[in-house]
């Protein structure tokens, strides 16, 4: 098995940007907000967990469920959708239970963290690179996703209210756009 420097920093930079953690800031501080703190370990570890799933058994997973990956492309899509609309809106589709765990696996680790997009873009990968470029660039992923999930109080220090609130109606928009292309290349020829 052959080891490509270039090709894991394809996949890295392939899956960062499908992660989109860095446009997520504004959805996530809002999150925190709401539910009073997030576990940024669990909510790495779950992610990764879900991401290294899929690199390995995701197509089976789907088949026993009797899906496949467009169903899953298109049900994360409508989370998506939802959360963009929240942030744009200023409206409040997810209800705060207040519960710091519950928070960390729905919304954040799926499908904000690992969402249908990253988990499509890991198992289409496969067809391309190693299974061990591929687990690379998802633990390189996970740092990242973790230092920013530590830095979200100063984040939201530097941006400040006024700074926030735009940020998080520019993402918003940024992922009803998300959502709306993976809900439209994957919806055709499910409904029947």
């Amino acid at each position: 098995m052959s080891f490509s420097f270039s090709e894991l920093v394809t996949v890295v930079f392939t899956l960062f940007a499908v992660i989109d953690i860095i446009g997520s800031v504004p959805i996530l501080i809002s999150l925190k907000q709401k539910i009073g703190g997030i576990h940024e370990l669990r909510a790495t570890l779950i992610s990764g967990i879900l991401m290294i799933l899929f690199l390995f058994a995701g197509d089976g997973f789907l088949r026993i469920l009797g899906l496949d990956i467009k169903t899953f492309a298109v049900a994360g899509s409508v989370v998506i959708f939802i959360l963009g609309l929240e942030m744009v809106l200023g409206l409040e589709f997810f209800k705060s239970e207040k519960d710091i765990k519950a928070a960390t696996l729905v919304p954040i680790a799926f499908p904000l963290i690992a969402g249908s997009g990253t988990l499509t873009t890991i198992m289409s990968l496969k067809a391309n690179f190693s299974d061990l470029i591929i687990f690379l660039g998802i633990f390189i992923n996970l740092v990242i996703i973790y230092v920013v999930l530590r830095s979200l109080n100063l984040i939201a220090r530097i941006l400040g209210n006024a700074g926030l609130i735009a940020v998080r109606k520019f993402f918003g928009v940024i992922l009803l756009a998300i959502a709306v292309k993976i809900f439209a290349e994957n919806a055709h020829g499910l409904i029947k």
